[in-house]
């Protein structure tokens, strides 16, 4: 019995998805000094736009914790502003199974809803969602 070896207790990880559009971002989050990780790359490499990457930590920055957790993500689908939004709903999910009480704070920004804007699908009969083909008279 003695040569049963007891796993590593490694530090706990909080896990958030958030989707945005097509995108869908699975975060980790665990105890550190502030570095994000997406998809093996590093967060500025991965957002190169000031833009993206302000809208993918806004949840981190509004409750102050940008230095405490370390984020692993995962992100699939969509466009570079689609998955930014996924990461931002991701980050503010898991954020919550840190500490129920940032719930007040995230809900008043909007992290925590889910954007239900989606790109309308195109019809039979005609090019494009609401384009129509052109009408000749004669």
């Amino acid at each position: 019995m003695s040569d049963i070896k007891m796993p590593e207790t490694k530090a706990p990880q909080h896990i958030g998805t958030g989707r945005r559009k097509t995108a869908v971002a699975r975060v980790r989050l665990a105890s550190g000094t502030g570095k994000i990780v997406i998809n093996g790359r590093s967060f500025e490499n991965y957002f190169p736009v000031e833009s993206q990457r302000y809208t993918a930590a806004q949840p981190l920055v509004a409750t102050g914790l940008t230095d405490k957790y370390d984020a692993q993500v995962t992100v699939t689908g969509g466009g570079p502003d689609g998955q930014a939004g996924a990461v931002r709903h991701g980050i503010a999910r898991a954020l919550l199974t840190v500490d129920a009480n940032l719930r007040p704070i995230l809900k008043a920004e909007g992290f925590l809803t889910r954007d239900p804007r989606m790109r309308e699908r195109k019809k039979y009969g005609q090019p494009g969602a609401r384009k129509r083909f052109q009408y000749s008279k004669r």
